[in-house]
């Protein structure tokens, strides 16, 4: 055999991921006119589902991906929120503010950044919590918000409410597949590959050029912003702004939940995750504090016995990667057998090359 024909082979894609990538531009289409079909609770939890997936995917960049594990990611939900009721008591368009509040959150964290990324590990963690915290009682300082009694984003009240309740759900859609598609790209380019060395290996990512704390800052701003959009339009949904309700670190709780079953790390796992929250928030949130504690017992189950969460394990047993962000190396052999599934000595299957 020559040295060509038994040099390795450098996938980025597969047959099934092309098929998936099909299936996500239908399954948008379908959800596009979803409001013209379903029911009005429909569409208002549909919209929940939306702002899930959001959260759960910008907390997997930042900390599956990244490496910046944070506890303290609901001062961007918070703030998010915040300022669509600043911008809109102020005369903007209540829509609008929704956005330029969440790029008011996105400039605020580019600062933020610059002695945040300088903390390493728990230290990071705990820093972002603190920060949170600050930032709630900051907020409780303004008169508009009225301290934990709260306030209303009542320039929404001009709108139908059938109305009202469907350019929402089309901004959150819109919203969720725009961060979806920039993180994708992101990952799948050289930033991509940086941002999984740091993860890995900072130091040894410095050593051979990667720009750590660019990228790290580039994440970290990305996080913020998705989130801050997440804030503003939950805000949007149910109308009432309460910084308790906000700033509570329950909604990064939710976060790590979703990433940790759905398979921290990987780009489908955070899609999964909010999947399986919505369906459990869905089905058992009436149930009180029993609901909060049976979240907490299915966050302890998965890291005990599904450590990469259902994706990861799916990914692992059966090579199936319908958005791939890295690449897989195949020899000839296993192209030559038709694209079936190669042997563990053939391939170094599902694994996400820096």
């Amino acid at each position: 055999m020559s040295a060509v024909s038994s040099s390795p082979v450098i996938e980025r894609g597969t047959a099934t991921s092309r098929i998936a990538a099909v299936a996500v531009v239908i399954i948008i289409a379908l959800l596009a006119v979803a409001p013209q079909i379903l029911s009005a609770g429909a569409v208002d939890r549909m919209t929940a589902l939306f702002i899930y997936v959001i959260l759960a995917a910008m907390w997997n960049a930042l900390a599956g991906f990244g490496g910046l594990v944070s506890v303290g990611q609901q001062v961007f939900f918070g703030l998010g929120a915040y300022f669509a009721i600043r911008l809109a008591g102020a005369g903007l368009n209540p829509f609008a503010s929704l956005f330029v509040s969440a790029s008011i959150v996105g400039a605020i964290s580019w600062p933020l950044s610059l002695f945040m990324l300088r903390l390493r590990n728990g230290e990071f963690a705990i820093g972002m919590w603190v920060i949170a915290a600050l930032t709630h009682l900051l907020v409780n300082l303004d008169r508009l918000v009225q301290g934990e009694t709260g306030t209303s984003l009542i320039s929404l009240n001009v709108y139908d409410a059938s109305t009202r309740r469907a350019v929402i759900y089309w901004l959150a859609l819109a919203s969720m597949t725009a961060l979806l598609a920039i993180l994708f790209a992101l990952l799948r380019g050289s930033t991509g590959a940086a941002i999984r060395a740091i993860r890995d290996n900072e130091d040894a990512a410095a050593s051979v050029g990667v720009r750590v704390t660019g990228t790290k800052r580039l994440l970290f701003v990305l996080a913020a912003f998705g989130i801050g959009i997440a804030g503003a339009l939950w805000l949007a949904t149910s109308i009432t702004f309460q910084p308790k309700t906000y700033f509570n670190v329950q909604w990064t709780a939710y976060m790590i939940f979703m990433v940790l079953v759905g398979g921290i790390g990987t780009f489908e796992g955070a899609i999964l995750g909010a999947l399986v929250f919505f369906l459990i928030e869905t089905w058992f949130g009436g149930t009180g504090v029993w609901y909060l504690v049976g979240l907490g017992a299915t966050a302890v189950l998965f890291s005990l016995f599904l450590p990469r969460g259902l994706w990861g394990t799916i990914e692992e047993h059966s090579g199936l990667r319908l958005l791939p962000v890295g690449y897989r190396v195949r020899l000839p052999a296993d192209i030559a057998d038709g694209g079936t599934a190669p042997s563990p000595l053939q391939t170094t299957q599902h694994q996400e090359k820096a």
